[in-house]
């Protein structure tokens, strides 16, 4: 790994008796050495400098890295993970914009626009290299030029089909417009705050059922989501998980996806950007080297590998082989 070397950076992959902890943490020196895991778990042992909380969804291990006080991330990200788990967060919060100094080094913050609150992280080490962590992405306009780039992968495989997509916006705006009875499948964090967005934006202005985590959520990250009622009220719109679809009463129920394996109809509306995003992204962000560290599976493997061939140097978690035992 004599890119990444060269740029003084080493990530390290935790094992744990489970496998490995996801998702990566990065060790450089900035006046004195220091770690900042990314995304991952709250360790028991061998404790980072620094828990990087990119946003709140559960695959990226907030539950137990926001209950230590090392832990930093976004208002709105430390407010729905309080939310999402009933817990109080106990770290550092920035605003997504804001330059925030952890432990010593000075890391600006960059929205991603995945869900409300999600940011990449960006600082420099001693010998200049300009490392930035995205997390999860879905438009890269506002991400800064970098050395080494940290980032998803989800839908990193060019060779798949699945992985090119746009969304349809039209699709959802007329499936609104069609019917006055209508339910929208859609994750409580990040997609059913995004359908409400899209719903006003639309023009639509009545009540919009929801059911309670969603709800919660909603009201609790957006000043303008207008007037949100429970799913069981008397309204012509209701947002509720893709699993609660099948026993809710309406005319017409859509899922908010690009997945292909449901039973009902599904409109693509995704919270990240598609093979040619992440690629476009890359070549944007103009780094050294590429660590793609999310999800689990092949696609960072893949994503890695076409980078390579663009002549970027890339390597996916997986092929990291430095590894800390916990």
């Amino acid at each position: 790994m004599k890119p990444l070397f060269d740029l003084g950076v080493l990530p390290i992959r935790h094992r744990t008796n489970r496998g490995f902890k996801p998702h990566v943490s990065l060790v450089f020196n900035a006046g004195k050495r220091l770690t900042f895991s990314v995304d991952t778990t709250n360790s028991r042992s061998q404790q980072p400098d620094a828990y990087l909380i990119t946003h709140a969804h559960s695959d990226h291990h907030g539950k137990s890295a926001m209950l230590s006080e090392k832990a930093v991330c976004s208002e709105e990200t430390a407010r729905a993970l309080e939310i999402l788990y009933g817990r109080e967060y106990a770290g550092r919060t920035f605003r997504v914009g804001e330059t925030v100094n952890i432990c010593g080094v000075d890391v600006k913050t960059y929205p991603t626009h995945h869900t409300i609150g999600s940011c990449a992280f960006y600082w420099e080490n001693d010998v200049g290299t300009r490392i930035l962590v995205t997390g999860d992405v879905k438009e890269a306009k506002d991400l800064p030029k970098c050395d080494c780039l940290v980032t998803e992968a989800n839908y990193g495989d060019p060779d798949d089909p699945k992985c090119h997509f746009r969304d349809d916006i039209n699709a959802f705006n007329e499936a609104v417009e069609s019917c006055g009875d209508i339910a929208f499948g859609a994750y409580a964090f990040g997609k059913a705050q995004r359908a409400v967005r899209l719903l006003r934006e639309s023009g639509y202005s009545g009540e919009i059922g929801m059911e309670p985590m969603s709800r919660a959520l909603t009201e609790g990250l957006m000043a303008n989501a207008g007037a949100l009622v429970n799913l069981e009220d008397n309204c012509g719109v209701r947002i509720t998980t893709p699993g609660e679809i099948p026993g809710l009463a309406a005319a017409k129920k859509f899922i908010l996806t690009g997945r292909r394996d449901y039973k009902f109809p599904t409109i693509n509306i995704s919270d990240h950007m598609d093979v040619n995003g992440l690629i476009g992204m890359v070549k944007s962000c103009a780094p050294e080297a590429v660590i793609t560290y999310h999800p689990g599976g092949h696609r960072p493997l893949k994503l890695a590998a076409y980078l390579n061939k663009s002549g970027v140097y890339a390597r996916a978690l997986d092929e990291i082989n430095t590894v800390i035992g916990i």
